[in-house]
């Protein structure tokens, strides 16, 4: 009888042994891929002004088998490129993460940085002294999560960034990142940070020069033009030019106009996105991603620029905006379908979002009977100097204004024994009264401000010391920098047409279903984290949605 119960208990504590190692084993299982998918421009409203148009196999797919985050918002301002990439990987925000701008002003020597600059590197790809190649995510001051991914796996992890733009790529891919790779003059190029060649594969590739073959064949409409949203007409004012004084209207004949404007030019089409992921499947197979020997997942960061330079040049209410996006999700599909059979359907996760939104073009906001207007930063910068110079008597005391930040020359102030306060409370007083502005406050006392309390927090979380400006200027609604041109359009605001931004997670972990709950860019990284069982990046201050976590 003893015996019976001996072996009986030994059965027990190894069935129940084995029960808990089959559990500690699904408790740290992970997806094969990560694949991040951020649509430059891309509105939240985007995902369903098209739907009707849009196949099943690409945005619907998401909607359908994933889960929507339909409340997500930017929670800093101003809402540019650089900053949206690092917040999206981060977890964080300018205060913390450092990128204050695509282009930003260093306050200890008042000189002009650019996001991913750094002159100790040269270009791979390209002559290695061409400043295109000279990028690294030096400046990015926090880690990303692809970062926390390679610390977590000891570095077996792969990662990699692809992008049109520089910024789009090199930020994603965080410090440690095995390579990043973005476009100049129709080629994918990198940096000696991460390599001294290119690979054969990214050769070949930019030996097959789709950038040649889709200037050649020009962009037409994938649907017929009437099928199109029709209430501004194909040809009009909102729309700006490839060159200058040349009204674009389809069919365009891209070849020639690449001769006047060189090849770059493919990324203001819809086929910039279509080579992006061509490309990215080509590094996905030849890296083997997905396939780790070591077992651990893979992290592929993909930016999809096209949709940015196509809405700036011609406004978020063309027929070529729509059509971009009627490809882009034929694109995404195809894409789809590819990383099915190459990783396996449910063996990886992806998730697609935004860096920013964009406005309607003013002009046409104030032609429909609505409220808007260009604010006049250049003529307004120089209104400032004059007043300055004639209450204070010297000049220049203002060196630059940007991201919507007045910049102060403090060793010009303090050389002058000038009190800095009085000079901050002029700009203000003046500032106030100029057309367009609704709220200005000084950076150091945004907290008693009196502006709302939702923007004032977005200004906070935007403000970086060492590389913001002294004074924050905030524009009434549909109000933006014309930089000199009234057409097309832009971003860089708090509103929603700037803020709010799809989040779609699809794939392996991921429950279907949405919410309507308010979430956050900076919730991204930390739901990865959560995911992948790793840290969260160092400068988090997101929060996992668990809603979406199976």
């Amino acid at each position: 009888m003893k015996s019976f119960i001996s072996k009986f208990t030994l059965i027990l504590l190894i069935l129940s042994f084995s029960f808990s190692f089959a559990q500690l084993k699904n408790n740290n299982e992970r997806p094969k891929l990560v694949v991040g998918i951020v649509v430059d421009q891309m509105r939240w409203d985007y995902l369903y002004k098209f739907y009707d148009r849009y196949g099943n196999d690409g945005f619907k797919r998401m909607l359908n088998e994933g889960f929507s985050a339909e409340n997500t918002l930017i929670p800093y301002v101003p809402t540019f490129t650089a900053i949206g990439h690092s917040t999206v990987y981060t977890g964080s925000v300018p205060a913390i993460h450092g990128i204050a701008g695509n282009d930003f002003y260093i306050r200890a020597n008042q000189t002009r940085m650019y996001c991913t600059q750094d002159d100790s590197v040269n270009g791979v790809g390209l002559d290695p002294n061409d400043k295109d190649g000279k990028m690294s995510p030096k400046n990015l001051l926090t880690s990303t999560i692809t970062d926390e991914l390679k610390l977590a796996t000891d570095f077996k992890s792969k990662v990699i960034g692809i992008s049109l733009k520089d910024r789009g790529a090199i930020l994603p891919a965080g410090h440690f990142g095995d390579a990043a790779y973005w476009m100049v003059d129709g080629n994918w190029i990198s940096s000696s940070f991460y390599m001294k060649d290119l690979p054969k594969y990214v050769k070949d590739f930019n030996q097959k020069d789709l950038t040649a073959k889709y200037l050649k064949d020009g962009w037409n409409t994938l649907y017929p033009l009437e099928s199109y949203f029709q209430h501004t007409p194909d040809d009009n004012p909102y729309e700006g030019f490839y060159v200058e004084g040349e009204k674009v209207t389809f069919p365009i004949k891209m070849h020639e106009i690449s001769v006047k404007n060189g090849r770059d030019v493919i990324k203001a089409t819809p086929f910039g996105n279509t080579i992006t992921l061509n490309f990215a499947k080509e590094v996905l197979v030849n890296e083997n991603m997905g396939n780790n020997p070591a077992n651990v997942p893979d992290f592929l960061a993909v930016s999809l620029s096209s949709t940015d330079y196509v809405g700036h040049q011609f406004g978020i209410n063309s027929a070529k905006i729509e059509d971009t996006y009627l490809r882009l999700d034929k694109d995404l599909g195809e894409f789809f379908k590819f990383l099915d059979q190459k990783i396996g359907k449910g063996n990886y996760t992806v998730f697609l979002s935004s860096d920013h939104g964009a406005a309607h073009n003013p002009q046409f906001i104030v032609d429909e009977k609505g409220n808007g207007g260009f604010f006049a930063k250049k003529e307004i910068s120089k209104a400032m100097d004059d007043v300055l110079k004639a209450e204070f008597g010297v000049e220049k005391l203002v060196y630059a204004t940007s991201n919507y930040q007045v910049h102060l020359d403090h060793k010009l102030i303090d050389s002058n024994k000038l009190d800095a306060e009085k000079i901050k409370s002029t700009i203000i007083k003046f500032l106030k009264k100029q057309e367009g502005v609704a709220f200005v406050a000084d950076m150091d006392k945004l907290s008693q401000a009196s502006i709302p309390e939702k923007i004032k927090q977005m200004a906070i979380n935007g403000y970086n010391y060492k590389r913001s400006g002294d004074i924050q200027v905030i524009l009434e609604p549909q109000w933006y920098d014309g930089y000199g041109y009234t057409t097309g359009t832009t971003h860089g605001s708090w509103n929603p047409y700037d803020s709010h931004i799809p989040l779609v997670f699809m794939g392996w972990g991921i429950k279907s279903g949405n919410t309507n709950a308010p979430t956050f860019m900076t919730d991204i990284a930390p739901t990865l984290s959560a995911l992948l069982h790793i840290s969260q990046p160092n400068g988090n201050i997101g929060n996992p949605i668990t809603d979406l976590l199976e």
